[in-house]
């Protein structure tokens, strides 16, 4: 199992490597810049280099490369669309240099625009960024759908994924809250959920999941993240899927209200249920 949890670079990659190495994890989460936008820092490959051995020492999987939390591709603002397109396209040229790295992003929230309308600004976006076949996995993450949020449904993420002419790369990271608060039940029907996303997406486009309890009650649409076995999905929920067999080879990243020390405890609270 590739599990990991949410880790600052501020001090390099190597550093974080060891960090997750140091709290049993075999994958990391990290922002691609400041989460809420900005200039990135620039990448020392000597430093790539070294994580890259780190990750074939200690058999790691992929690591997901978070995209900032204001890059809103679908925004009712020319200029703000405008922006993200740009974090989008300087973000996917740094992620190709990174070892291992998925890009995962925030579809975007259509701000009263209607879901199609973002659905269309989303697609433009992402043909304009990846204009040729490309190694980088990219993932659209599936939402909560709180608001006017877009990428609340498989038929939205998958119509998405189907306007975009090279979308070969392209794939789903699954929140687990997110997923149970928008109303699939991945607690009491975990392989109805599973074989919908099949059948409307394409299993071989799940890339990737953010481990998560949820504060909030089944089909809420919010948004609110809990420990591990503190919330309504439950341990015995998280525990079913992370040994369902559609999941062997996809990367787990936590991202609960924890330190480090906290995601540590509950890395090998999760081992220990591993079958």
């Amino acid at each position: 199992m590739k599990l990991g949890c949410h880790l600052s670079v501020a001090n390099g990659f190597y550093k974080a490597g060891l960090q997750a190495v140091s709290i049993g994890a075999n994958s990391f989460q990290f922002f691609t810049r400041n989460p809420r936008g900005g200039k990135a820092k620039a990448l020392d490959q000597g430093d790539l280099d070294k994580l890259k051995t780190l990750m074939e020492t200690h058999d790691f999987g992929h690591l997901l490369a978070h995209g900032s939390y204001t890059m809103n591709l679908c925004s009712n603002k020319e200029e703000t669309r405008t922006y993200a397109k740009e974090l989008l396209k300087d973000d996917l040229k740094r992620v190709a240099m990174i070892p291992g790295a998925i890009y995962v992003f925030h579809p975007g929230s259509h701000v009263k625009q209607g879901t199609e309308k973002g659905i269309e600004y989303i697609i433009q976006a992402l043909n304009e960024a990846i204009t040729e076949p490309s190694d980088v996995i990219v993932c659209l993450e599936a939402m909560s759908g709180k608001g006017t949020e877009i990428g609340r449904s498989f038929e939205e993420l998958s119509q998405i994924i189907q306007g975009v002419k090279h979308n070969e790369n392209l794939g789903v990271c699954i929140d687990t809250c997110h997923l149970y608060s928008a109303g699939y039940d991945i607690v009491n029907d975990l392989d109805k959920v599973l074989d919908d996303f099949n059948t409307i997406i394409g299993l071989d486009r799940l890339k990737a999941v953010h481990l998560n309890d949820s504060k909030m009650p089944f089909a809420s649409n919010k948004d609110r993240h809990e420990k591990i076995g503190q919330g309504s999905i439950g341990l015995d929920g998280v525990i079913k899927m992370i040994n369902h067999p559609v999941f062997r080879d996809v990367p787990f990243n936590l991202e609960t209200p924890n330190e480090i020390s906290g995601y540590a405890e509950e890395i090998k609270l999760l081992r220990s249920h591993l079958i």
